[in-house]
């Protein structure tokens, strides 16, 4: 999910749980730091919000590496350059202790201004009052897709800005298939049964040491293609579960047979090639020929590989009901309900989302730009690793039926409890039936509450 435009998906899985805890932990307190119907800026009852005064200061939230902060950084200085009377504060760190700082500083009543947001949380903020309608803001948001927009939209209501868009595809090593003598496959024919033969044939051709694939199964983007594939989902429009005991069962079944015909590692081996992110997996490692990863981080994978990989569609795209594959929101850009400047912290969400300027500094590490026009005008920018994103996802715009609703509240227990079922998979202490039955009811259980 970066993952890096999202965090990595390996480690996420606990951290995720931990911030989901902390959120309910402070759940009656957000409900009093919020805006709910007080409006923006401390309207409501007590008459419209004062009109705004500047010079003044807002505080930008975000989670990342050393060069998104860098990068960010330029950013800001880029923006304060053309608004001399904002300055915008710096707040930032990385993936592992974002949601838990984030969530203390709500509940201390100290929300930052503007708040990078992630699609498991974008329901539990919005539902406790923190974050502000973004539609009644000055913010130009015309030259984002409709259904990208969608993605952070509640109840009609848009709580968040998409910063870019990513897809969950197959990243795949050409050189690695070269050498175990099989083709790489035409991902726009095969098949969940292809991407299995496909992985053991090439296991057994490149010798010891060399698997076909990373397991696909603690990352619950994978679950929704497939989901998408056979006419289900996995959340529906109105928050509940929408994929089938069988469809759960039949996906972590996959893994198993891999497994069991030497496409990937044994379960000892790949919990620890999960553990160690993109960088340290199989094809970040030249051990694999084939991972499951989102398209921002084909960069970070190639550079760690030492030579080009290359992006394919998911297996199952044209055997199915319909096709599963989604532009996936990176991240969003919201806007505290009680910040004490809306128009200041609009006109930089603005700035963060349309402008050129901060489209050149940024490229993709936000994904690609959400903004069409910015998309357009950056792509001459762009690394030929970040040109074959590009082109990737423009090659599957057309097949792309729709995109998924936004997870419900409670979603953000979904990556531990996905990682976990699946961990229970690999090491057959459980069989995929009773994997889907688990699953479901713990994510009925998470949702519910």
């Amino acid at each position: 999910m970066s993952t890096t435009g999202n965090p990595r998906p390996t480690r996420r899985g606990k951290r995720l749980a931990g911030s989901a805890a902390g959120i309910a932990a402070v759940a009656l307190t957000l409900a009093a730091c919020g805006g709910g119907d007080s409006g923006i800026g401390g309207g409501g009852d007590d008459g419209p919000a004062a009109a705004e005064e500047c010079p003044c200061e807002i505080r930008f939230s975000w989670w990342g590496s050393d060069s998104r902060h860098e990068s960010t950084q330029q950013i800001i200085e880029a923006f304060e350059a053309e608004n001399p009377d904002i300055t915008v504060v710096p707040d930032f760190t990385d993936w592992d202790g974002y949601w838990d700082k984030l969530a203390t500083s709500v509940a201390a009543g100290d929300t930052p201004d503007v708040i990078t947001q992630e699609e498991r949380y974008i329901s539990d903020y919005s539902t406790k009052n923190v974050l502000a309608d973004l539609g009644t803001l000055d913010i130009d948001m015309s030259k984002v897709d409709d259904g990208v927009l969608a993605g952070g939209q509640i109840d009609g209501t848009q709580y968040g800005i998409p910063t870019g868009i990513n897809a969950y595809a197959l990243v795949a090593d050409p050189e690695i298939f070269a050498d175990a003598g099989v083709d790489v496959p035409d991902d726009t024919t095969w098949t969940w049964e292809d991407y299995v033969t496909t992985a053991n044939a090439v296991a057994k051709g490149a010798g010891d040491g060399v698997w076909g694939t990373q397991d696909y199964g603690f990352n619950e983007a994978g679950l929704n293609v497939m989901a998408r594939q056979r006419g289900e989902t996995l959340f529906t429009a109105d928050g509940e579960l929408g994929v089938s005991e069988e469809t759960v069962a039949d996906f972590f079944q996959v893994s198993l047979d891999l497994v069991e015909g030497g496409g990937q590692p044994d379960a000892a081996r790949t919990v620890e090639y999960q553990a160690a992110g993109p960088e340290g997996g199989l094809l970040g490692t030249n051990k694999g020929a084939m991972g499951v990863w989102w398209t921002n981080q084909l960069g970070a994978l190639s550079d760690s590989s030492g030579h080009g990989l290359e992006l394919l569609r998911l297996p199952g795209e044209s055997e199915g009901e319909r096709t599963g594959m989604y532009y996936k929101p990176a991240m969003f850009y919201s806007v505290s309900a009680d910040t004490e400047y809306p128009e200041s912290s609009a006109k930089f969400v603005d700035f963060l989302l349309n402008s050129e300027e901060a489209a050149k500094i940024m490229l993709t590490d936000r994904g690609l730009p959400a903004n069409t026009d910015v998309r357009e005008a950056i792509l001459g920018d762009l690394s030929p690793t970040d040109q074959k994103v590009a082109d990737f996802m423009a090659d599957i715009e057309d097949e792309i039926v729709d995109n998924p609703a936004v997870p419900p509240h409670g979603s953000a227990e979904l990556a531990d409890i996905m990682e976990r079922i699946n961990t229970e998979v690999l090491f057959e202490r459980i069989t995929p039936d009773e994997a889907a039955t688990q699953f479901l009811d713990e994510v009925n259980a998470a949702i519910a509450d």
